[in-house]
């Protein structure tokens, strides 16, 4: 069976590589991106099955890239689960109302439950 596509967008480095080599075990094939803008290139140039976004990032916020992630056809169906330190309700609705599939704060979830999110929200 393929590997299901995960693209994780975040610009920490000790995160970004522990969920990296923790997915990777959990058997996903992971890309990475530390940006905003180079997250969208590559959601652009690869055909995924999820993306992992922050909110806070440099060159383009997590926000801007979910935007432009919707408005485009090809890739407007791709889950994204939003996965940040933004806990305030403001945060929440705005990135639901910019087409976010799933939104967790990193400080609620072990990555044992990132992992159970990404699963549950490939299997729909």
């Amino acid at each position: 069976m393929e590997k299901k596509k995960i693209l994780i967008v975040e610009d920490e480095a000790s995160l970004h590589e522990s969920l990296g080599e923790f997915l990777s075990a959990e058997g996903f094939e992971v890309l990475n991106a530390y940006d905003g803008e180079e997250g969208l290139a590559i959601v652009r140039e690869k055909k995924l099955d999820l993306v992992l976004l922050d909110i806070i990032l440099p060159k383009k916020d997590g926000y801007e890239v979910l935007a432009e992630i919707r408005k485009d056809e090809e890739m407007k169906n791709v889950p994204v689960i939003l996965l940040t330190n933004l806990e305030s309700a403001e945060d929440v609705q705005k990135a639901f109302e910019k087409g976010a599939t799933t939104y967790l704060v990193k400080s609620d979830y072990k990555m044992e439950e990132v992992a159970e999110k990404i699963k549950e929200t490939l299997k729909k």
